[in-house]
């Protein structure tokens, strides 16, 4: 395959940044998207030039790491994929492939494709732990009965690696299906029913403080996410939300 790349470079973070055309052949179908990245960086560093810069980890769908933005779409045209997981199959021959990092007020560029997403973490450290043992001297979790539908759903909710994909396709920037799954898969289970007023508030208050966008309720966070989150964890998270300030 033949193609032609355009590709957002940008040295640091105060760089102004642009699109560069690069062409490659010799692509196979077969090949992962990463990969075909990885054989433009060998053309690149044999000629002398600086490479292509883009984040990733696992390769295997699980980390969330190598979050790109193709042709206008998250993690690119395929999906329920990554975009590790995501194959050259799914372009055609002289195809123009855009390029670009998950673009967001809290989501910075610090070189190239690399984006910072420190601001989730910040979010989830701000919900805090469950006080509940869950380490050392732990009871079997048969012991502790919980509704087959409330377990599942914690499980759907767990299923978010976080990969921002959610941020990157809203038009406001919200991160609400991110928090909304790190909120539902403890508001779900007993063990974290005890710190749950505090830390709906906690992670709402921290998302703002990052300047994520709102909610824009056009359901295009699910369809990009790569794991299938659904809108229903945003509900949720909205009545825990009011329900924990109606307490305070």
């Amino acid at each position: 395959m033949k193609l032609t790349l355009k590709i957002w470079r940008q040295k640091n973070a105060q760089d102004k940044g642009g699109i560069v055309d690069y062409p490659i052949d010799g692509i196979e179908p077969d090949m992962s998207f990463l990969e075909m990245l990885d054989v433009l960086n060998e053309k690149l560093i044999n000629k002398g030039e600086e490479p292509v810069a883009f984040d990733h980890d696992c390769r295997e769908g699980i980390c969330g790491m190598c979050s790109l933005f193709i042709n206008g779409e998250a993690h690119g045209p395929d999906r329920g994929v990554t975009t590790c997981q995501l194959h050259m199959r799914m372009f055609k021959d002289g195809d123009t492939i855009f390029i670009e990092p998950f673009r967001a007020k809290a989501f910075p560029v610090i070189k190239d494709l690399v984006v910072d997403r420190s601001s989730f973490d910040r979010i989830q450290h701000a919900g805090g732990f469950i006080s509940v043992n869950t380490s050392g001297n732990t009871i079997d979790a048969n012991t502790i009965p919980i509704n087959k539908a409330d377990a599942d759903k914690s499980f759907d909710a767990a299923a978010c690696i976080g990969c921002g994909a959610c941020v990157a396709t809203c038009k406001n920037s919200s991160a609400m299906l991110f928090v909304g799954a790190k909120v539902s898969q403890y508001a779900l289970l007993p063990q974290g029913k005890v710190e749950a007023t505090e830390r709906v508030l906690n992670m709402v208050h921290q998302m703002d403080l990052e300047g994520f966008g709102n909610c824009t309720n056009t359901g295009a966070c699910e369809v990009e996410c790569p794991k299938g989150i659904s809108l229903e964890n945003i509900a949720r998270m909205n009545r825990e939300y009011l329900a924990a300030s109606l307490k305070g």
